[in-house]
């Protein structure tokens, strides 16, 4: 699973990833990369800065360890893809948050909170969710 320390004072996908890994996912995102080299990574910013082959090397390894890209040999590089979309890196920040800073109950209270303001529309979503975890449950 992902391993991550919330960085105080940042927002969004920052919250979870240093300077340089952020802007490494936000390229393969923006761009749809679904299976890259570094070498494409590194084209994309030597648009906006000067960078070593090297740094964008060991920061997509990096990214590879914190378990948000995987990836496959191809002859003598590796080819990365990644795990998530930056829809659902941002859902399990906030769930990480959410979890460090309240824990469980809590959190749980919170939505309760939510919910009393929800929508019609946001209702039905939350009735699927519960519904499939009954489900999952077997009960």
């Amino acid at each position: 699973s992902m391993s991550f320390r919330i960085r105080p004072g940042k927002r969004g996908i920052e919250l979870r990833l240093h300077d340089l890994e952020a802007v490494i996912m936000e390229v393969v995102w923006s761009k749809r990369l679904t299976s890259f080299a570094v070498s494409e990574v590194l084209a994309e910013l030597e648009k906006r800065r000067e960078i070593a082959y090297t740094t964008v090397m060991t920061t997509v390894a990096r990214l590879y360890d914190k378990g948000l890209l995987d990836r496959v040999r191809d002859g003598r590089r590796y080819l990365y893809s990644p795990k998530l979309t930056r829809e659902q890196f941002l859902e399990s920040t906030a769930w990480t948050v959410l979890d460090e800073a309240v824990g469980g109950q809590t959190a749980m209270a919170m939505l309760v909170d939510k919910v009393s303001e929800a929508s019609a529309g946001e209702l039905d979503a939350l009735e699927q969710l519960i519904r499939q975890r009954r489900e999952e449950l077997g009960s």
